[in-house]
């Protein structure tokens, strides 16, 4: 049966698709239409397959799928905002608002003044500030209805004023909100709500909103805005806007402030009505100076930290529950809350900051850019699982590669650069979990599939047996006949001789005595039976030949399957011949390897089982020929009843040069080889198949690198636990003298036995003397070696260990082979 791969290569073409695969030409522009689709729909299928063998890269797009996902149904946004907390704290403080001056009403004034305190005091507090000619004065207490005595003299300090904020609150769900002062101005009010996330955390400013205010609260503006306002007002600095329609924004003096969306940073779908920045806070202990409203009210303050400042005047008491949950609150053992006053303080600061000191804003990537982010980082994860397999190598990779991104999203926020740090972390640990997840199930999905191809392999093999042996029954019932008829025709014609010689003798008298001797000698030929040893038996080898052999092929027809050229026969034996060809349909005609099966008989039934076991074996050698280190299959067919295997062809020379007989080679340079043998042998471990014939003629050292690489694969077994010990199951013996342990030529290999076989090739590096050729000891069958050699007692033990001849006392895994072969000292 041909390969797809093999089909398409033998079709005549006059040019080449960008993957190096024939289109054939043709003359009808319909056909020429769906040629042209032909091979963009094959390109894309290629181009498929290419990103389906790259586990880190699938698992990568499978993990920021799910990530997005997470992100869009805001399962992951706590998480982002929880490490945008952990930032703000980490950031360096700035130092304290040299602009601004909170006047606290704290647990001490009210207990002296009374709460809520009276009108009277509060205009008292505001002509004593107005004095010392601030630049703005914010109250930050309700005052809708009067309170006390003094409420004239209150809305005259209002009115008389327009520096002189105080507030309202805007209608919230069934609230009603609270109306301003009553006659102050509308322009002269702002509201002093805030927008709290998720657990009652503030990390947005509102600055001004556009929505229907049905309550008597109708200003526009915010507290803090109408503050800052106020302030840059004195420096000559009027509100402006940029832009068209819902692309308009805010521009102060020369700073830009652009509304955060549902989507900034590491939000998704927030409510960001109004207009609303990142609040960017300053520090978490002192923003700016302050002083108690008593302090005020007895005029024992500094006129200074008043002047041409901004001052805001509300409650920090904690018993009167202003204050509120900030990114700070979780940064000591306690949970602090921030007063509502210090929180508009901080929005004050921070507009005075980015337009006067050119403090920039929080800036944030686009949707897309923070998805390629955090696919980036999941298919770092991947890769890295996928390079490093040592684990605790791979713990300190990805802690390196975690504190990696952590620093660089830090720095980033230094410089007010808000990205996605938890999600993109989840991604590398998901990352590299899903690249260990996805190789654990093709793994499975792989051994599983060798299970299957080497047990209908082997069943073929069975199959093939039983003809041929049922081929030599027939052929020795045919000989036993024959000898039999032979015989009876023999007696016959030796009875009617003793008559004729007896009748001869009757008329001769005087020769009795020959016809004596006669008598003996025929009587003693007579009785002698046929050797059983000598009846011919038919050899399956000899009576079934092929019809057309390899070699005959070969000499009539150098060019097989159409593409590839026979320079020579590199070896012959069990199914078939092995050539050396060069593939004449591909630039610069590479050297490739041929195995031909060669069909012990020609008929159809035999033909049948012989295709479905040539089938398997490409299969089988397909699958292991993804390892670097293992010859590529490049194509398999059938062609006149003969079958073909089309191989890479590796450059090199066995490393039976490299341990000839009689000579010994140093520790050193034995154990690198035999780690370098053991590390392609890991994976064909790993894929649950034994090799069953590792020897030096089948380990090539690679001319273009050096490295070790390992061939014949025509035995390879997969064993199962239970094929152990059921008796039904049949496994074929394979092996070479020496280097196979007695459990594999009884049809019971295991995993020990390839490990033998390594063992074997490292005795004879050390001693230079062949394995079949070395003393066994009598007592427990080991091969007595070690006065043969001059090795430390450590690499000594390891070889024992390796060649014992009892299975279960030797190293049962390569890992543990390597493991001590690591510990040895240089």
């Amino acid at each position: 049966m041909k390969s797809t791969k093999q089909e398409l290569t033998e079709t005549s073409s006059d040019e080449q698709s960008p993957l190096g695969e024939p289109i054939k030409s043709t003359t009808s522009p319909v056909s020429r239409g769906f040629g042209k689709l032909s091979q963009v729909l094959y390109q894309l299928k290629g181009i498929g397959g290419w990103v389906v063998q790259r586990k880190a890269l699938v698992t990568s797009l499978a993990v920021t799928g799910l990530l997005v996902l997470g992100r869009q149904i805001k399962i992951l946004e706590p998480l982002e905002l929880n490490a945008y907390d952990r930032m703000v704290q980490l950031r360096p403080a700035l130092p304290p608002d040299p602009r601004l001056l909170v006047v606290e009403v704290t647990e001490a004034d009210i207990r002296s003044l009374g709460y809520p305190i009276n009108d009277g005091l509060i205009a008292r507090t505001l002509q004593n500030l107005e004095q010392h000619k601030p630049a703005a004065i914010g109250l930050d207490i309700l005052r809708d209805v009067p309170i006390g005595a003094g409420n004239a003299e209150l809305l005259s300090q209002f009115k008389k004023n327009d520096r002189i904020i105080p507030i309202c609150q805007i209608s919230v769900t069934k609230n009603s909100g609270t109306l301003p002062p009553p006659g102050v101005p509308k322009a002269q009010i702002g509201f002093a709500d805030l927008a709290f996330d998720q657990g009652g955390i503030i990390r947005r400013a509102l600055l001004f909103h556009q929505f229907p205010a049905p309550s008597g609260c109708t200003t526009q503006f915010s507290f803090a805005f109408q503050l800052a306002w106020r302030y840059l007002k004195t420096k000559g600095i009027e509100p402006e806007t940029v832009g068209k329609g819902k692309e308009q924004q805010l521009k102060l003096g020369k700073s830009i402030f652009k509304p955060l969306l549902p989507n900034s940073g590491g939000y998704q779908q927030a409510d960001a009505g109004g207009y609303q920045v990142l609040l960017n806070y300053r520090t978490s202990d002192k923003l700016a100076d302050s002083v108690t409203i008593s302090d005020v009210l007895n005029n024992r303050i500094d006129p200074k930290l008043v002047k041409n400042r901004v001052v805001l005047i509300g409650v920090s008491a904690p018993s009167e529950k202003d204050t509120f949950y900030t990114p700070y609150s979780t940064k000591g053992q306690q949970i602090q809350r921030m007063p509502g006053v210090v929180i508009h303080g901080h929005i004050v600061s921070q507009i005075l900051s980015t337009v006067i000191d050119g403090r920039r804003l929080f800036w944030f990537w686009p949707e897309w850019g923070e998805i390629v982010w955090i696919w980036v980082w999941s298919l770092t994860g991947g890769i890295l699982v996928r390079v490093v397999r040592h684990p605790g190598q791979l713990v300190v990779l990805e802690t390196i590669a975690l504190s990696l991104l952590a620093g660089t999203s830090f720095a980033l926020f230094l410089g007010s650069g808000w990205v996605p740090v938890a999600v993109p972390s989840l991604g590398l640990i998901l990352g590299g979990t899903g690249v260990l997840a996805y190789t654990a199930y093709q793994t499975q999905q792989e051994r599983s599939e060798f299970a299957r191809l080497v047990s209908e392999r082997d069943n073929n093999i069975i199959a093939l047996q039983a003809l041929l042996k049922q081929t030599t029954s027939e052929l020795q019932t045919s000989n036993d006949l024959q000898t039999r008829n032979e015989l009876q025709t023999r007696n016959e014609l030796q009875t009617r001789n003793e008559l004729q010689t007896r009748n001869e003798l009757q008329t001769t008298p005087a020769n009795s005595s020959l016809l004596e001797e006669t008598l003996t000698e025929d009587n003693d030929e007579t009785a002698i039976a046929p050797d059983p040893e000598s009846t011919a038996v038919w050899d399956t080898e000899t009576v079934v030949q092929p019809v057309t052999t390899s070699v005959s092929k070969a000499k009539n027809s150098s060019i097989l399957g159409g593409r590839y050229k026979i320079n020579r026969i590199l070896g012959s034996g069990g199914f078939g011949v092995t050539y050396l060809a060069e593939d004449i349909q591909r630039p610069g005609k590479p050297k490739c390897v041929i195995k031909q099966l060669k069909p012990a008989r020609q008929d159809e039934k035999f033909l049948a089982i012989a295709r479905r076991l040539f089938k398997t074996e490409a299969e089988i050698l397909e699958k292991l020929g993804t390892h670097p280190q293992i010859p590529l299959l490049l194509a398999y067919f059938e062609e006149e009843r003969e079958f073909y295997l089309v191989e890479e062809y590796v450059k090199g020379d066995s490393i039976s040069d490299e341990i000839p007989v009689d000579q010994r080679l140093p520790e050193k340079e034995v154990v690198q080889l035999l780690k370098d043998i053991l590390e392609v042998l890991l994976f064909i471990h790993k894929n649950s198949v034994i090799h069953r014939d590792i020897k030096p003629s089948n380990i090539i050292r690679r001319e273009e690198d050096g490295k070790i690489v390992l061939i014949d694969f025509g035995a390879v077994k997969e064993i199962q636990p239970q094929e152990l010990s059921n008796q039904e199951n049949v496994t074929v013996a394979v092996g070479t003298r020496g280097y196979s342990p007695p459990e594999q030529y009884a049809g019971h290999p295991s995993f020990s036995s390839d490990i033998y076989a390594v063992g074997m090739i490292g005795v004879q590096a050390v001693t230079g003397i062949a394995p079949h050729q070395l003393p066994i000891t009598q007592e427990t069958g080991d091969v007595n070696w070690r006065n043969l050699a001059n090795v430390s007692e450590e690499f000594g033990k390891i070889l024992e260990n390796m060649v014992r001849y009892h299975f279960p006392d030797r190293y049962q895994s390569i890992t543990s082979v390597m493991k001590d072969l690591e510990s040895l000292r240089p």
